[in-house]
């Protein structure tokens, strides 16, 4: 009997017949034949070949067994099975010999591309810049880590159970934390915070207080966002020296130039959200700000726009503009003018976005502790000043069974997570005193998901439609009820919130609560790239397109739930792949049934109302904001935007952006233009890190 198998690296394993069976089963389901009873039967034939031939003498390697799966396959009259099995080995090879290039030990069987993140952010290095850990590793130190944080509530806990907990959603993939935890839990530095809001005082000690406090952050992996409305206007006078004041814009210049030095030795760039007041006298020179191409590229920029003004825009009105330092009135502005500036550069360049400042406020779980003014760089999270919060995201596709949402498993992912994201708060080593003492005062976590579009296209059911819609309403109103459930639960073990008293929580007759928010959907980024999934509730950005690995190597990747629905329905072909790599779309393909087109929509193919709508029905259940790019084709006008912004007022929204493809050059995606298609070969090309959403740099983050 053969009892030992030896693996490519030269280690033996225990031979388990099992995994034969699955990988027939699986080449089986890829062509349609879903037969697990035919794929034993065939396993059983595979395992006797393979005692035939090397007895209890010899042990085979893992390329003999294949090789024998493949022959007893093709003996069978499987062929197109045969067929299947021969690609997905031929792939795996070229996955290994990418990562062999990237040097990681990867231990889960990740992406090559979800291997090349770990190993430039995450993984621990040693004081001469070597990977010391695996991928594995890395997921245990952060749930030893984390878990840690029980044992100041309870000396008698079982911290080895809810390790494990932790330790097994994050390497099954279904729940992954946002990336600072990743990358410093267990360490020296030990900040753990993706979200900072900072104070901008007027007056020079504040602003570089400020500059000083986002070093600090940036260097430690967070991002930062900052209202610069309270700065007094250009040309207004500094009673001190008697001199002329720069305005708001000037000093941005300062945050953005110490955002570039620092992200030198960062393990991942520096990004901020800047905004400005719509009332505020400088909002013209604001809007304009990225006007040219390299300003500001370590920011993104909004305008806080209240119902006051959106209510002047509509009727055509004037809008008062305030000078903050006096309270004074300066001048009036016709509101239409101003808006049509904001459409007319969000449509050329992509920025600024609007962030709607009442509907936040409507929502601020804490009004008694002051107004919130500003969010993190992406938006998805208001924060008072000095607040920070923690994220983690839930992978819906790993709670789909059967083509339905197990609704119990989801369940224990949230109640899990949310004990996560508490605990982190509870280990987490603040940059700075202020941080410390108002995150702790509010305890704000931001649960959310990551994979929508898979798990829609895994429903059967088009990114725009009003099922899907339906769907998300449902999914985030479990996820937010569930989450504000266990938060309860912890807040009467742990004791809620310091400032819950003050809180609206409270006032509605809650005896207790731990957080003072649960939910946030954010962009996701990287930790999609490592759970290979879309970001957030983004569509998906292309069917099949090139990313750029390592040392211009590129990679052929194809969503693999429309390469399994290819092979199923008999129009899988190598030649397609590479034609839907050239447009990233597959609605105006010969040769693809109407039924899948509709299912595998991609962003440029979503019309711009459905990409609200989605946010919009994510938004109405979500304590915090939603992380979302309304992706716009070239062709699209600033018509469109401007039908954009107003539909996001509409439906209360908290913020709300947009991306014209090719209205900047540097962008992380790009696509052959349709009448370029018969001239040059060159495919959807994305970089390593690109995850969907907002193809330029700073919206990874």
């Amino acid at each position: 009997m053969v009892s030992k198998i030896r693996k490519r690296d030269g280690r033996l394993d225990t031979f388990n017949p099992e995994k034969i069976t699955q990988a027939i089963f699986k080449a089986m389901k890829s062509v349609g034949k879903e037969d697990f009873e035919t794929a034993k039967k065939l396993s059983m034939k595979v395992v006797e070949v393979v005692e035939e031939k090397f007895g209890e003498k010899e042990i085979p390697n893992v390329e003999d067994v294949q090789d024998i799966v493949e022959t007893v396959l093709m003996k069978s009259g499987l062929v197109d099975v045969a067929k299947s099995y021969i690609l997905y080995r031929q792939k795996r090879t070229e996955v290994r010999e990418a990562k062999k290039l990237i040097g990681v030990s990867d231990d889960l069987k990740l992406s090559v591309n979800a291997i090349k993140v770990l190993r430039s952010r995450y993984l621990l290095r040693d004081g001469y810049g070597n990977i010391i850990e695996t991928p594995r590793q890395m997921f245990r130190r952060v749930a030893k880590t984390i878990a840690s944080a029980d044992k100041i509530y309870d000396k008698t806990v079982n911290l080895e159970k809810i390790e494990e907990d932790f330790y097994r959603m994050m390497v099954n993939l279904e729940f992954l934390p946002n990336s600072p935890t990743l990358m410093n839990a267990g360490t020296d530095l030990g900040q753990l915070s993706a979200c900072f809001v900072l104070p901008v005082e007027d007056s020079i000690e504040g602003i570089f207080e400020a500059v000083k406090n986002m070093a600090l952050i940036h260097k430690s992996g967070g991002g930062t966002g900052f209202s610069f409305s309270r700065l007094r206007p250009k040309g207004d006078v500094v009673r001190t020296t008697k001199g002329i004041a720069s305005g708001p814009v000037s000093f941005m210049q300062i945050f953005d130039v110490a955002t570039n030095v620092i992200k030198q030795g960062g393990r991942r760039r520096g990004a901020n959200m800047g905004i400005l007041d719509v009332h505020h006298p400088d909002i013209l020179e604001f809007i304009t700000a990225k006007a040219k191409e390299g300003s500001f590229t370590n920011f993104n920029i909004s305008v806080a726009v209240d119902d006051a003004f959106m209510e002047a825009v509509e009727k055509e009105e004037e809008y008062d503009l305030i000078n903050p330092r006096t309270g004074e009135k300066v001048k009036s502005l016709p509101a239409k003018l101003v808006f049509d500036l904001i459409v007319d550069m969000a449509w050329r360049t992509g920025d600024p976005g609007l962030i709607f400042i009442d509907e936040i406020n409507r929502h601020n779980p804490t009004p008694e502790l002051g107004k919130i003014e500003s969010t993190n760089p992406c938006g998805e999270q208001p924060l008072l000043p000095y607040e920070s919060c923690n994220l983690g995201s839930i992978n819906l596709t790993k709670v789909m069974e059967k083509g339905e949402i197990n609704w119990e498993k989801l369940k224990e992912l949230v109640r899990k997570a949310v004990h996560f994201l508490d605990n982190v708060i509870d280990v987490n080593r603040f940059p700075l005193s202020e941080i410390e003492k108002m995150t702790k005062g509010n305890r704000k976590i931001g649960l959310g998901i990551m994979g929508w579009a898979e798990t829609l296209i895994m429903l059967g059911v088009p990114y725009n439609s009003k099922e899907a819609l339906q769907i998300a309403e449902k999914v985030m109103k479990f996820i937010v009820e569930e989450a504000r459930k266990k938060s309860v639960e912890l807040g009467l073990e742990r004791g809620s919130f310091p400032n819950f008293e003050k809180s609206i929580w409270h006032k509605k007759g809650f005896k207790a609560l731990r957080n003072a928010t649960v939910t946030t959907i954010a962009p996701t980024g990287t930790i999609s790239i490592i759970a290979d999934v879309t970001s957030g509730i983004e569509p998906l950005f292309a069917v099949s397109y090139v990313r750029n690995v390592l040392g211009g190597a590129k990679l052929l990747e194809i969503n693999h739930l429309f390469e399994e629905t290819a092979k199923k329905r008999g129009f899988y072909s190598k030649d397609l792949m590479m034609k839907i790599a050239k447009k990233g779309s597959i609605k105006d393909l010969d040769g693809i049934p109407e039924d899948v087109k509709k299912i595998f929509v991609t962003a440029f193919d979503v019309e711009p109302e459905w990409h609200v709508r989605m946010q919009a029905a994510f938004q109405k259940y979500t304590d915090n904001a939603v992380a979302k790019t309304v992706n716009l084709p070239a062709e699209a006008t600033p018509e469109d935007v401007r039908k954009v912004f107003m539909l996001a007022y509409k439906l209360k929204c908290k913020g709300i952006t947009v991306y014209r493809y090719g209205s900047k050059k540097e962008q992380v995606l790009t696509i052959t233009p349709p009448e370029m298609a018969l001239l040059e070969e060159e495919p959807v090309t994305v970089d390593s890190e690109y995850a969907g959403g907002c193809p330029v740099p700073v919206c990874l983050h």
